[in-house]
């Protein structure tokens, strides 16, 4: 099969939940997209987190849910503050920290982790449920990943391939930001 084949099986292979009941991944879009268009009205605030090509994700769908999403994000990857508090607190702790000290009740966590057992993806995960935020994960690799569990919609890749789950959880993101500047 080639790469493109893969990808638009995989895409019809997602695998969608609100807090653990099983929904289509059309059923789930829209109630993200209506989601993300109430906290861009309340003011709420949108952080994304993630590791690796997670992380470049991560900064790339903070710049577009700002930009062309109108939303208020919070960027947490300065370069100070994450050697910073890797340095003092260990990289497992680098995004919840941000979160504990900034994160409002209601604000948005986008946990992106292919593994989804990140450690430091995890404990994001964790604080922002200390701090009553709602929470969106994408994950892949294995359907039994733990961070698959800690969403209030949860998005799950049915592969192994890096390349393939990071890029689709990419197009979910950027189809996301694009609906909702639509509006």
């Amino acid at each position: 099969m080639g790469y493109w084949q893969e990808l638009i099986l995989l895409m019809s292979r997602l695998e969608a939940d609100v807090h653990g009941e099983a929904v289509s991944y059309e059923e789930l879009n829209a109630q993200l997209v209506a989601k993300f268009i109430l906290a861009r009205k309340k003011r709420q605030r949108l952080y994304l987190a993630g590791n690796g090509g997670s992380a470049g994700i991560a900064v790339h769908m903070n710049s577009d849910f700002l930009k062309n999403g109108h939303m208020r994000t919070g960027d947490l990857y300065g370069a100070s503050t994450l050697t910073c508090l890797s340095n003092d607190l260990g990289y497992e702790n680098v995004f919840a920290e941000q979160l504990r000290l900034q994160a409002n009740k209601e604000d948005l966590l986008i946990a992106i982790s292919s593994s989804g057992s990140s450690r430091n993806i995890l404990a994001a995960a964790d604080a922002a449920r200390q701090a009553d935020c709602e929470i969106l994960t994408l994950t892949g690799f294995s359907a039994d990943n733990p961070l698959r569990t800690q969403g209030d919609w949860n998005i799950y890749v049915p592969s192994s391939s890096y390349g393939m789950v990071e890029s689709i959880h990419n197009a979910i993101l950027q189809r996301l930001v694009d609906e909702i500047s639509e509006r």
